[in-house]
């Protein structure tokens, strides 16, 4: 998988290549094949990274279907950030409708051909069925559930899309951290990693475990949140929604390109769910709210800690492969630090890890640890980087006292933020071509069948 630039004329030329017709032209694509985006009731930032970029061959005029409040005049305002910004500022123009009616309208003007979905999650599963039901395409953030009861109704809208010849898909950012691209890479060498181990569940073949935080900088500000982000009942509970990037990260790396069926090949072991505690002070902080919205009332202790659960663990078995994945809300980060990943592929010649703590100056870092001797797995490695430096130029190994550190060139190094766009572009391309992957879509379904039932577990799991 090639890295490519934000904004690409190549990539115009591979998108709309077909579309050279008699129809009437804008100058970005011809009218027919032309990308119309609709926002939909967008109460997430990552609605607004989406559009951090422009697109070749999408419209800039973005149709936003919305109720009034707060959650869509942040969105407008980081749109308008974009938009002023110094360095390759976007010219995205909003056309905003607001009103209770906003879905119906929606569906009633048909102003654009793509919907994107992210925000409360309470009622995406019915908005998701419903707009694939009237023939739109819908690139959704995930979660695209959040409890087993629905978990049906996205399975019928993965078939009705199907019918309706539309393309349903979520943003699964973390495929294009580049230290996750060359973790996958590297346990492709056999040569290097051998094969992937079984594992225990004490002692699982792959870790996955990521650290998030309620107050964080977004695009060079303090995150502002809407109060129902801390509402399980809206938001989705920690083990079905950040635990989704690191079941898809299991998925894609350890059976790249192949087709999960859930009911054969996923075995829960074990779940647990916990709470993150914030005080008023805190809430007041990320929210401007100066006091619990009554829908939160049923999670406040004391009158004064509110308790979320936003913390989850995993422990399921793959295709016999043991796995566990973990997300962690913390408050606020140390001072340097971010949101944080740790992931570790245990082979039968190397382990692949990545760290991403104090010593990485909170990076993250790809490691190699040889788990058949040293002297094996450097000549192994002299053997494999031709192979990885062809579709990743410049990448490299660093000798350490113990294993190797890969070398990535900054030019890799993009952030977070960035991937959004790297996810639509490749969006863009299944739309271009008129399908996906033949794996994307079962495996979108196996990993919300595994998100939706590690949580019923977990509620009938002694908590912690």
């Amino acid at each position: 998988m090639k890295l490519i630039p934000t904004v690409s004329s190549l990539f115009l030329a591979a998108l709309f290549a077909a579309c050279q017709s008699s129809e009437k032209t804008t100058g970005q694509g011809s009218e027919k094949d032309m990308i119309r985006l609709i926002t939909l009731d967008p109460g997430h930032f990552h609605a607004a990274l989406v559009q951090k970029t422009m697109y070749d061959g999408v419209d800039s005029v973005v149709h936003v279907y919305a109720p009034d409040g707060p959650d869509v005049q942040l969105h407008l305002d980081k749109i308008q950030g974009y938009n002023t910004r110094a360095d390759e500022p976007t010219h995205w123009k909003e056309e905003v409708y607001k009103g209770s009616d906003f879905f119906d309208k929606m569906i009633a003007d048909r102003a654009g051909n793509v919907v994107v979905m992210a925000g409360n999650n309470r009622l995406k599963t019915d908005y998701i069925q419903k707009t694939v039901g009237a023939g739109f395409n819908v690139l959704a953030d995930k979660p695209m559930v959040i409890s087993s009861d629905k978990f049906n109704e996205l399975k019928d809208a993965f078939a009705t899309a199907d019918q309706k010849k539309v393309l349903l898909y979520d943003i699964m950012t973390e495929r294009y951290e580049i230290t996750t691209m060359l973790q996958r890479a590297f346990s492709r060498q056999a040569d290097v990693f051998g094969t992937l181990q079984k594992g225990t569940p004490e002692n699982p073949a792959v870790t996955k475990e990521s650290v998030h935080h309620f107050y964080k900088n977004v695009s060079g500000s303090i995150l502002t949140r809407p109060a129902w982000f801390m509402d399980v009942a809206q938001q989705g509970e920690g083990i079905v929604d950040v635990t989704t990037h690191l079941v898809d990260l299991v998925q894609w790396e350890c059976f790249p390109e192949q087709t999960i069926d859930y009911g054969k090949d996923i075995r829960l072991t074990s779940a647990r769910r916990w709470t993150t505690d914030m005080n008023l002070s805190q809430f007041k902080a990320i929210t401007k709210q100066n006091a619990f919205p009554d829908y939160l009332k049923k999670d406040v202790v004391n009158d004064s800690i509110l308790r979320v659960y936003s913390n989850g663990e995993i422990n399921y078995q793959l295709r016999g492969i043991h796995a566990k994945v973990s997300v962690t809300w913390a408050y606020k980060a140390p001072e340097g630090a971010g949101d944080t990943h740790y992931s570790i592929m245990r082979g039968t010649k190397a382990n692949l890890i990545i760290r991403q703590g104090a010593e990485q100056q909170y990076k993250p870092t790809l490691y190699i640890e040889s788990a058949s001797g040293d002297a094996a797995t450097e000549t192994a490695l002299k053997t494999a980087l031709p192979a990885i430096q062809k579709e990743f130029p410049g990448i490299d190994v660093r000798k350490l006292a113990k294993g190797w550190e890969v070398i990535i060139p900054e030019k890799y190094k993009e952030g977070h933020e960035a991937h959004f766009g790297r996810v639509t572009q490749k969006y863009l391309q299944y739309l271009k071509d008129g399908k996906m992957p033949a794996w994307e879509v079962p495996n979108m379904i196996a990993k919300y069948y595994t998100t939706t039932q590690a949580l019923e577990l977990a509620k009938k799991s002694k908590q912690k």
